[in-house]
């Protein structure tokens, strides 16, 4: 499976970004997903997470009812709308699959497999 992440990018703070991973793979539907970010001198944390099917999506706290989670499997591509961005919402954003085949998505980076390159958002105040 290779990732590609795009949709990143400069925005003022309250604007909104969406960004995309678009994956290689006829298995793609069968795995969850999770985006990623890290920021400067802070260490890689799970911002959402999506199953396989799309059904069940789970969110970081700093970020919930702002960023929606979604995929579209006939376009092998997982998506992050993010809204009302902060800028401590300013870091590199990764998206990382889970090889396990209809398994649960988690927050750990060491449950997931395969990682995109990263896209860099940053929010200005």
């Amino acid at each position: 499976v290779q990732l590609q992440a795009s949709g990143g990018g400069l925005v003022q703070a309250g604007g909104s970004l969406r960004l995309s991973c678009a994956a290689s793979g006829r298995t793609f539907s069968r795995y969850s997903m999770g985006w990623f970010r890290q920021a400067p001198g802070n260490e890689r944390e799970s911002v959402a997470r999506i199953n396989w099917s799309g059904t069940a999506t789970y969110y970081a706290d700093s970020v919930k009812g702002r960023f929606t989670i979604s995929r579209d499997n006939a376009k092998n591509t997982v998506y992050l709308q993010m809204n009302s961005l902060k800028p401590e919402d300013t870091a590199v954003y990764y998206c990382a699959v889970r090889s396990v085949a209809y398994g649960l998505s988690t927050t750990k980076e060491s449950d997931y497999d395969y990682w995109g390159q990263g896209t860099l958002v940053t929010v200005s105040s």
